[in-house]
């Protein structure tokens, strides 16, 4: 697994996708990791970084897809070119990709991470949930996409004889779990630090503790 680095990076453009921004950076020497994995944006003007899914990773760059909803994400987004700010990763663990039918599961923002994850597994079928046609713009980022709104669930879309890996909200991964237990599942939560030491992301799964940025984000429960 690749080693983390802190490094200030240039960002090279900010793209409107649909209500999101996708904010690309120069690569540098970052490594860009596992797809599942994540890196710590430091926003301009904030105290905390940002926990950030890499979205994709074109040569010589990283790529986020930012959800402007906070002060820290609302920052990361109002990025212009050459700006610089830290990054550091890649952190976490990412999704297995030894699987033999692979299907994607996103919902909302939560798609962040699969366009990495599409092409390191060569563009399978996906199925991307979205609570508005404005939203579900995003879904242009994800090859062989089909898409469901508001208030059709992803789970009524998906076929159960494929290995799943998803990402989204918690009720969605609750959902997906039940029906596919051994699904891989990209849990979300706040982070601070993004390597174990302040137990922020904290979450109780099955009775046990778990730290996303260390034993997640990417869970598996076979």
């Amino acid at each position: 697994m690749s080693r983390p680095r802190r490094e200030r990076r240039k960002v090279t453009a900010v793209e409107a996708v649909g209500p999101y921004a996708l904010v690309r950076l120069e690569r540098g020497g970052i490594d860009p990791g596992i797809p599942g994995q994540f890196f710590m944006l430091e926003a301009p003007g904030r105290l905390l970084p940002r926990p950030m899914s890499l979205c994709r990773a074109p040569r010589g760059e990283l790529a986020f897809l930012i959800d402007p909803i906070g002060p820290g994400t609302r920052a990361l987004a109002a990025l212009d070119p050459a700006d610089r700010i830290h990054v550091f990763g890649p952190l976490g663990n990412g999704f297995r990709l030894d699987v033999a039918r692979p299907l994607l599961v996103g919902g909302g923002i939560g798609i962040a991470p699969l366009p990495y994850l599409s092409e390191a597994l060569e563009q399978p079928p996906a199925v991307l949930g979205f609570r508005s046609e404005e939203d579900a713009e995003a879904a242009v980022l994800v090859p062989n996409a089909e898409v469901v709104l508001d208030p059709v669930l992803v789970t009524d879309a998906m076929p159960l004889d494929r290995d799943v890996l998803a990402c989204g909200p918690e009720p969605m991964l609750e959902a997906v779990r039940a029906l596919c237990p051994s699904a891989q599942l990209a849990w979300e939560a706040p982070m601070a630090c993004g390597h174990g030491g302040c137990y922020g992301c904290v979450v109780e799964l099955d009775g046990g503790l778990e730290r996303l940025c260390v034993e997640g984000p990417v869970l598996c429960f076979s």
